[in-house]
């Protein structure tokens, strides 16, 4: 059954008055949506990162211009590297007062059968995709003890449960940001923070329609409920959730944000 991706839906002030840092924000997916997301329900101040510097100025603009809140911060940041990290935790400390909520969307994907994949290949997308969200979950983790307090939501994958060609990389990666949402989320506990992760299946955005051969998006789509893709922002929606008191008793879950039929 095809069902019309619904309208967007309005800010409800989920994560009013709260400071949000967001990685890999720099561009037209999930991260820049869970950025605008932010600020619609209510964030204070937000500062957004990429590795692309160029992209990122564009995007503290855009989301300056579109959402009308000046208080937007970016910083380049290359999650593969500890001094980076440290740089960009410090950084948003201190142009937010200290972090209520990260967001880790940092990833990176290719598609390749593991028979032809060389060892730089697979240790490129572990790095950024688990270790990148390692290094930022640790990082965040000091800075939010010393307050007893904070969120992190990261972006986990349906791979990290499910099966599909070419992507043993991608999937072993995102099973692995699951088992470290849990096992952190327990050690979090102790210091007043929470860790939760959602897992999307298949979202729709430009780069994603530009990079993908069109017969297997459709193939993706049609095994879906809903006959169609999530839309980045409805990703972030949930994201939104997991970060408001709304899920203050929910930690070392991951939501699945797919409907999938098989």
């Amino acid at each position: 059954m095809d069902i019309k991706v619904p309208s967007y839906v309005p800010g409800h002030k989920l994560i009013d008055g709260k400071s949000v840092l967001v990685t890999a924000a720099a561009g037209a997916g999930i991260g820049f949506s869970a950025a605008t997301r932010a600020v619609e329900e209510g964030c204070r101040a937000i500062v957004i990162s990429d590795i692309h510097e160029g992209r990122l100025e564009k995007s503290v603009a855009k989301l300056k211009e579109e959402t009308g809140l000046q208080e937007v911060y970016g910083k380049v940041c290359n999650v593969v590297v500890e001094q980076d990290v440290q740089a960009l935790v410090d950084f948003a400390e201190e142009k937010l007062g200290g972090v209520d909520v990260l967001i880790n969307n940092a990833g990176l994907g290719t598609s390749k059968l593991l028979i032809d994949m060389e060892d730089d290949e697979w240790d490129k997308v572990i790095q950024v995709t688990l270790y990148g969200t390692m290094r930022m979950t640790r990082c965040m983790m000091k800075a939010m003890q010393k307050r007893g307090a904070g969120v992190i939501v990261n972006n986990a994958s349906v791979l990290g449960w499910r099966a599909q060609k070419e992507q043993s990389h991608y999937a072993a990666a995102k099973a692995g940001v699951m088992a470290l949402t849990r096992c952190a989320a327990l050690e979090a506990a102790d210091i007043g923070v929470r860790i939760n992760a959602v897992a999307p299946s298949i979202a729709m955005h430009p780069m994603l329609r530009k990079s993908a051969p069109a017969e297997l998006l459709a193939e993706l789509e049609a095994k879906e409920a809903y006959g169609r893709a999530a839309e980045v922002w409805e990703v972030a929606n949930i994201m939104m959730f997991l970060a408001s008191d709304y899920s203050s008793y929910l930690t070392g879950e991951i939501i699945s944000c797919s409907s999938q039929r098989a």
